[in-house]
């Protein structure tokens, strides 16, 4: 095998690496912006006492308060989530 063949061989197998990644960050995005959505309709005084269930709810809101805007527009874009003026103000607040 040649040395040019065998870049091509990899110049492929990196292109199909690259496509499977963004596959799975499309999903990723998705998955966050209907945790972003969940979390967001979320009344906290109707949470379970359930302490494991608060300690579940308070990993994801900090989660998704970890994610730049960018990001976060994006998930909700992919889900077809619209953030109100409130919220907007609340996430701008907090950073």
């Amino acid at each position: 095998m040649t040395i040019h063949a065998l870049n091509n061989q990899e110049v492929r197998l990196l292109r199909d690496e690259i496509e499977l990644l963004m596959a799975e960050r499309q999903r990723l995005l998705q998955v966050a912006g209907a945790a972003a959505v969940l979390v967001a309709n979320l009344d906290s005084d109707n949470l379970p006492a359930d302490q494991d269930t608060i300690d579940a709810a308070e990993v994801l809101a900090e989660s998704l308060n970890e994610l730049s805007e960018e990001t976060l527009k994006e998930a909700l874009d992919i889900v077809r989530a619209e953030v109100d003026a409130a919220t907007r103000q609340d996430a701008a607040a907090q950073h």
